[in-house]
């Protein structure tokens, strides 16, 4: 399968209108696409337009409550907890993040539990949210159970990704990455892409490696046993278990805080169960919020220009690739998968969309049957 390239506006357009037909609001509407389209513009193709298919599933079996509304049940100056009740994830997600920095202007610091929501794509997006008002911003989610705990051979814990972003110059820090090797959307694209997974990612029924997709998906959903493995691998030679720890922060901020669903709940009996965690902090309780930024910008800078390997270009620091894929991607277009233009086509098809209006003539190949789980 290729890919077709295509622009910024025309997905968003798109995105618009295909959230607008399922029956979000304008504005709701354009919080999830800024969502998923941030994720496609930072190259984490995962969690950005492919994800459209899982979530016209999520709608349609009565998982994701569109005219959900998110309710506070317990707040201090300093904290909240809200029930999202099984509404859109980005939704949710977005609310939690803005009372956390709402919260962190006026004391310095908010920080937010959520229960009962949904998959609210990528965790950096309500990291950067904060980032963008001059805060520091945190977030975390449980997900539905993929990682192997050390030493198990079933998976207990979520992908769990934790985000973090910082003011700085002349790129924000953002650190965003899953607590498990990979997250199982990178698994949903190797799998339309019929390729087989590498080695060090995944873990059959039995606890064994494994590098084949459709049956590492199909047991995830099942749960038969296996999944992907935690950072580090399956055991504690290369710090396996640190990346099992990790994802154990992640449940703690959003699932055990918020009193809901763990990551083995998740994706049961109908229901998201999904937690988030969200913080806000005010870097000016500690000191020259000025001063703080340039002394982190200065030490990025140290970092960049510190000896490299042999053979290696350079340093990147964590949220450069993304600020270059967005550049990148502005001009050259977004790049889309076959087989996510294929369910493109059928969403539009069930929405009675004209897909020519969006991508003109291009029409994409005949379908490969690939396991796209059971959501």
């Amino acid at each position: 399968m290729g890919y077709q390239y295509w622009t910024y506006e025309t997905l968003k357009a798109f995105c618009m209108d295909v959230f607008a037909k399922f029956g979000f609001s304008l504005k709701e509407a354009e919080i999830i696409q800024d969502v998923l389209l941030t994720s496609d513009l930072f190259g984490i193709e995962s969690h950005g337009m492919q994800r459209m298919v899982r979530y016209h599933k999520c709608i349609e079996k009565g998982m994701i409550q569109i005219a959900a509304r998110t309710e506070v049940v317990t707040e201090t100056p300093v904290s909240a907890v809200l029930d999202g009740h099984d509404g859109m994830g980005q939704l949710i997600g977005y609310t939690a993040m803005r009372l956390a920095i709402d919260k962190a202007k006026k004391t310095g610091v908010g920080i937010v539990a959520v229960r009962n929501s949904n998959h609210y794509g990528i965790a950096g997006y309500y990291a950067k949210l904060a980032c963008k008002e001059g805060l520091i911003g945190f977030s975390c989610t449980n997900s539905e159970a993929i990682m192997v705990p050390t030493n198990g051979r079933l998976a207990m814990l979520g992908s769990n990704p934790i985000a973090c972003a910082m003011p700085a110059k002349p790129y924000d820090f953002l650190f965003d990455a899953s607590t498990t090797v990979v997250t199982r959307g990178k698994l949903e694209m190797y799998n339309k892409a019929e390729k087989l997974l590498p080695e060090g990612w995944a873990l059959d029924k039995d606890g064994h490696p494994s590098v084949n997709a459709p049956d590492v998906l199909a047991n995830i959903v099942a749960k038969k046993g296996g999944g992907i493995m935690p950072l580090g691998g399956s055991t504690e030679k290369l710090g396996g278990h640190k990346g099992y720890g990790f994802g154990m922060l992640c449940e703690i901020f959003s699932s055990i805080l918020s009193l809901g669903g763990t990551s083995n709940y998740c994706m049961t009996g109908g229901r998201g169960n999904i937690c988030h965690g969200f913080m806000a902090i005010d870097p000016g309780i500690f000191g020259d919020a000025r001063a703080i930024c340039e002394h982190l910008s200065r030490y990025m800078e140290e970092l960049r220009e510190s000896p490299r390997a042999e053979g290696a270009e350079r340093i990147y620091i964590h949220g450069e690739k993304e600020m270059e894929a967005i550049s990148d991607r502005k001009t050259n277009g977004i790049p889309v998968n076959d087989n996510t233009m294929r369910e493109l086509l059928e969403l539009c098809e069930y929405l009675k969309l004209d897909f020519s209006y969006y991508f003109g003539d291009y029409r994409p190949p005949v379908r490969q049957e690939v396991f796209r789980g059971n959501y």
